[in-house]
């Protein structure tokens, strides 16, 4: 009798196999755990939920909540446009000092495992314990006193400073639009330094994963290193650029200090408008799946995949 031989798995069925693996906890997640809110919210705005002592009863008012959101509340449209305004200003900041930090890091020297720890504390110290602990009235008693002078004057150095460079920028005749931008970027830079932690480290393992063979071919050919950043490195890291922005996207609009996001909040828990909460919810993120779908049609037009 012939004996069957077991058909092995190609290279790219194992890949496939792999892959859902590490997607399947998400997937489960989803579906036992997040699916069935997500329908409730959209059942709730369409409805004003009224609490009793019996539970919740759901009133059908149709579109209202939708139109109260952008015809009559006195705030919800301009805020959701300086939360894209501030969005399209920080993004490219962010994108570019992450970039840029990654390609430095990525040097060798001295200490180098240290200085890369210093670049992602800012992540760490802005999490939700930490976060947490500063908005408790001790620690808030405690650091009130001592540091209350020293923002205060910091504060006022980087105005002065601000005020020096606008004033030499202008002297050089750029256009003041750009000259505001760089003055933005650079009172903001705490701001900017802080959201640039995981992007730095998505950076850098792309930088660390780029073939040591294509630099040494490139120099063989007398490519200077301008032209192995331009033809190489900022090819090969592309698909990164495109990750990074869709990450610093989602994190601009979703961080707990968004004021959209502290609104719908306000509006849930403090005014126990659920209906009214759900449906400025649903806009807020309908909106940032459009934002995300344009961001994403473009870039990726200029990604560079190497095969």
């Amino acid at each position: 009798m012939k004996t069957r031989k077991k058909r092995r798995l190609s290279l790219t069925s194992k890949k496939a196999i792999a892959g859902y693996c590490f997607i399947t906890p998400f997937l489960l997640g989803l579906l036992f755990f997040f699916l069935y809110p997500l329908m409730q919210s959209i059942v709730f705005s369409f409805n004003r939920l009224e609490v009793s002592s019996d539970g919740y009863q759901l009133i059908q008012v149709g579109l209202e909540n939708y139109h109260r959101a952008f015809f009559v509340h006195p705030n919800f449209r301009r805020i959701l446009v300086e939360s894209i305004t501030q969005m399209l200003t920080d993004v490219p900041l962010i994108i570019i000092f992450s970039f840029f930090a990654a390609n430095l890091l990525n040097q060798k020297f001295r200490g180098r495992a240290l200085a890369r720890g210093i670049f992602f504390l800012p992540v760490i110290l802005t999490s939700g314990i930490i976060i947490a602990m500063e908005n408790s009235d001790l620690m808030i008693n405690m650091m009130r006193s001592s540091f209350q002078q020293e923002a205060q004057s910091g504060t006022a150095g980087e105005m002065l400073r601000s005020l020096e460079l606008r004033n030499l920028l202008y002297q050089t005749r750029i256009d003041p639009r750009f000259i505001n931008y760089i003055t933005g970027a650079i009172d903001r830079i705490y701001q900017i330094v802080i959201a640039s932690g995981v992007q730095i480290l998505i950076f850098l393992a792309g930088l660390q994963s780029i073939p040591p063979s294509l630099f040494e071919a490139s120099n063989i050919e007398g490519a200077t290193g301008w032209e192995n950043f331009w033809k190489i490195t900022f090819p090969m890291v592309s698909p990164l650029i495109l990750v990074c922005t869709v990450y610093t996207i989602i994190d601009s609009f979703t961080k707990p200090t968004n004021r959209v996001m502290t609104m719908i909040r306000d509006v849930a828990f403090q005014q126990t408008n659920y209906g009214f909460s759900a449906a400025l919810a649903w806009i807020y993120f309908v909106l940032i799946l459009v934002i995300l779908g344009i961001v994403i049609g473009i870039i990726s037009k200029r990604v560079f995949y190497h095969e």
